[in-house]
């Protein structure tokens, strides 16, 4: 018992100076080690570490990627002094450990800095902006202006800003009425107007595709009148051939034809003199004859 207490109070000294030696950083922190109240040395790596015992200290920051999510929407003023709520928040995270602890010191004091610059930000830039730029039009202009404005005054302290978001903007209950009535009136006018254009460009098109109608029609009557009469002097032309050659054939040929017309319907009374020229060659079928 007396050979083992040296040992195992040798033993319980070495774990005890260990335990004051060596300290673990995790991948989710950054370590910074002080000596004497000033910073000896920065630890971004995770794993087991070493410092002395007594002399060094040890003091974690968090390197994850964190959010500032506004308690309560702000209230800004737009271009038009409209009052408009805004619900934001933002990510960032450390990147400069050294720069962030003789900045600010700690993440409350990084985060009521941040929250100022940002506050300082969107009200700059909503007092630029109409509530149509915030609301659609330049929403992700207006978020991405104040990224890199926070941006710039965050790197001061050791810290980068990642994201700006609106997650909500909207007017006060007390003239969001108001305000929606007068942007429905607004939108009624110029569907009004879009119709009213509308109604003039379809009169104008129906007009002009009349007018082509009219126009198309006319020269297809025109060309079909040129082609009849060109078909009525080429029949005429037949026509007076033929009784050249032949009177007294042409003249029974057309005999002919009249009474093919004539008795075409049966129902049709003719009341005509029987010695007419009009029945010459049914009482002389023989003078068709002469005339071949």
């Amino acid at each position: 018992m007396q050979k083992i207490m040296p040992t195992l109070l040798a033993v319980l000294g070495i774990l005890f100076v260990a335990s004051l030696s060596l300290f673990t950083v995790d991948q989710r922190q950054y370590a910074m080690v002080f000596q004497f109240g000033e910073v000896e040395r920065v630890i971004k790596q995770p794993g087991i570490q070493f410092k002395i015992p007594l002399l060094q200290n040890v003091r974690y920051f968090d390197s994850r990627v964190l959010t500032i999510d506004a308690e309560a929407p702000e209230l800004f003023n737009t271009r038009e002094k409209k009052n408009v709520l805004v619900d934001s928040y933002v990510k960032w995270r450390i990147v400069d450990v050294e720069q962030f602890y003789k900045s600010v010191g700690s993440e409350n004091a990084a985060v009521a800095r941040l929250k100022q610059t940002i506050n300082d930000g969107l009200r700059a830039e909503f007092g630029q902006k109409t509530v149509a730029d915030v609301i659609s039009g330049k929403r992700d202009q207006v978020m991405e202006t104040v990224r890199k404005r926070a941006d710039a005054d965050a790197r001061k302290i050791g810290v980068e800003i990642l994201d700006v978001r609106l997650k909500r903007v909207d007017f006060p209950d007390k003239i969001s009425s108001s305000v929606y009535d007068r942007m429905q009136s607004e939108r009624r006018t110029v569907a009004s107007q879009l119709r009213s254009e509308g109604a003039a460009d379809a009169e104008r098109i129906r007009a002009e595709a009349e007018k082509q109608r009219d126009v198309l029609l006319a020269d297809a009557y025109n060309k079909a009148q040129q082609r009849k009469g060109e078909g009525d002097a080429k029949a005429a032309a037949i026509y007076a051939e033929a009784y050249g050659r032949s009177p007294e054939f042409y003249a029974f040929w057309r005999s002919m034809d009249a009474y093919k017309e004539s008795f075409k319907n049966k129902s049709d009374v003719m009341v005509l003199d029987p010695n007419s020229e009009f029945f010459k060659y049914f009482k002389n079928p023989q003078a068709a004859s002469k005339g071949r």
